[in-house]
């Protein structure tokens, strides 16, 4: 990749071609907890905060008729931040002259102008529509009025009782950050455990024991855990479709003649990734630019089955990346924990196995706040790397054309069921591990209490979508 690429894929900021892109997707822009006193106590007395997304600087906040507002952060008066405005009953008022703008934008007072003064009706705060989606708030920071429907995928269609939502800082450009999720050579290295806990110790801890559970499937009548499969079957076989949303990855570890290991994962176009957490539960994580050296994630647990403890899944994460800020303990200022003894002993990469958040985090955060990709040497394991990169590119030259951005950006791809995806961990039997997959993905939707769509054998390619295979 040349120096004129990387530039293009990394920045994000307004008139930049991946900016332009990224805008035509909705985005979130903060959890739903955020303003919560509990979580944050100043929400008890002002239901507001500041936010920054691809370099702009925006204002959140919640009436008392509980609508969200999301407004530019320089008053249209003379430009003060709005982020210490006065939030009212009905709207936010500038301290500087009194200016006040409901949720809307829409300006609602003009307090030193002379009475009778008609200014305010001519005067709107730029506005970005806000919906509330699974304890996330996510918003449209493109063109007004041309937003695409919101999409339909499980982690929204699940009733909250069976998904919880969290979220972190790295502080690193927002690709190198999604990279390492859709990568999927990187568990059997970076998040290899050298010992295997035992399955009856992980039970219903899965969701902060990330590889500790078991994959589907047996191995001589056991169930093995996925982090022994990753161990010794570090040569995956790597394959790639095209869906309404993405790619659909395919990961085949050949463990015998008659057994093969598949796991299947899902690129949800251009910073989502969906992968199996465990049998029953998965995880979608987005990736958005606070700016083009820092990058929240937010990611959505999403349970199959039984209703999900949030409290517990916040007390399993709080002690790693604490609200309200978000931003872990580990970085580069403490080696990211790093303990040569535990490298020895316990993990390949020695920075700690109750939080694997870490492990990520560090391998973005150590390339620098914007990889140089210029000096990279890809191999075979990084094809689903390159695909995306290259839809990336496609996808700006269409957006700078003119034209639809795809996926779920495009109304008429937006407008399909939008479903799932379904994923997948398991041993399955080495001749018919295609269907096997499938007819496990769609025993967990007939098993789950809210999940009654079957699944497909076969995706059809989108519409207007660019058209590519890997093998």
């Amino acid at each position: 990749m040349n120096a004129q690429q990387n530039e293009r894929l990394t920045r994000t900021g307004l008139g930049t071609d991946g900016g332009a892109l990224l805008r035509r997707y909705w985005q979130p822009v903060a959890l739903v907890d955020e303003f919560d006193p509990a979580t944050d106590p100043r929400m008890a007395e002002r239901a507001l905060k500041a936010v920054r997304v691809m370099g702009q600087d925006l204002v959140l906040f919640r009436d008392d008729a509980g609508s969200w507002g999301l407004l530019d952060r320089d008053c249209p008066h003379r430009g003060a931040d709005l982020a210490y405005g006065r939030l009212e009953g009905d709207g936010l008022r500038c301290p500087f002259h009194g200016w006040k703008f409901d949720a809307t934008g829409r300006c609602l007072d003009t307090p030193a102008e002379p009475l009778g003064s008609r200014l305010h009706e001519r005067v709107r705060q730029r506005q970005y529509p806000v919906v509330e989606r699974s304890g996330v708030l996510f918003a449209w920071l493109g063109e007004p009025g041309t937003e695409p429907p919101f999409p339909r995928y499980d982690c929204f269609e699940a009733p909250g009782t069976h998904t919880f939502a969290y979220k972190g800082l790295w502080h690193c450009n927002w690709l190198q950050a999604f990279e390492v999720g859709i990568d999927p050579c990187h568990t059997s290295f970076l998040h290899r455990f050298l010992n295997d806990a035992s399955l009856a110790s992980v039970g219903d801890n899965a969701g902060a024991r990330q590889f500790r559970s078991a994959s589907l499937g047996e191995v001589d009548g056991q169930a093995w855990p996925m982090s022994r499969i990753m161990r010794e079957f570090h040569r995956p076989e790597l394959s790639s479709e095209p869906t309404p949303w993405g790619l659909r990855i395919t990961t085949l570890r050949r463990m015998t003649e008659e057994l093969t290991h598949v796991r299947v994962t899902h690129e949800i176009f251009p910073q989502t990734f969906c992968i199996p957490l465990s049998p029953t539960m998965t995880i979608t994580q987005w990736h958005v630019p606070v700016d083009d050296t820092h990058t929240y994630w937010f990611a959505f647990f999403t349970s199959y089955d039984k209703p999900v403890d949030k409290q517990a899944m916040r007390d399993q994460r709080a002690p790693f990346i604490p609200p309200p800020l978000y931003v872990p303990k580990a970085g580069r200022h403490n080696d990211w924990g790093f303990n040569a003894e535990e490298q020895r002993t316990r993990t390949f990469l020695g920075m700690g196995e109750d939080d694997i958040n870490v492990h990520d985090q560090w391998a973005v955060e150590s390339m620098g706040a914007i990889q140089d990709r210029t000096r990279e040497h890809l191999g075979t394991s990084d094809k689903i790397i390159m695909t995306h990169r290259r839809l990336l590119l496609k996808a700006m030259d269409e957006v700078k054309a003119g034209g639809t951005a795809p996926f779920s950006a495009d109304p008429a791809t937006a407008a399909q069921q939008m479903g799932g995806p379904d994923t997948v961990d398991g041993i399955a039997p080495a001749g018919t591990w295609s269907t096997w997959w499938q007819a496990q993905a769609e025993a967990r939707r007939h098993g789950s209490p809210w999940s009654a769509r079957p699944t497909s054998p076969s995706i059809p390619q989108a519409a207007g979508n660019p058209t590519f295979t890997t093998t």
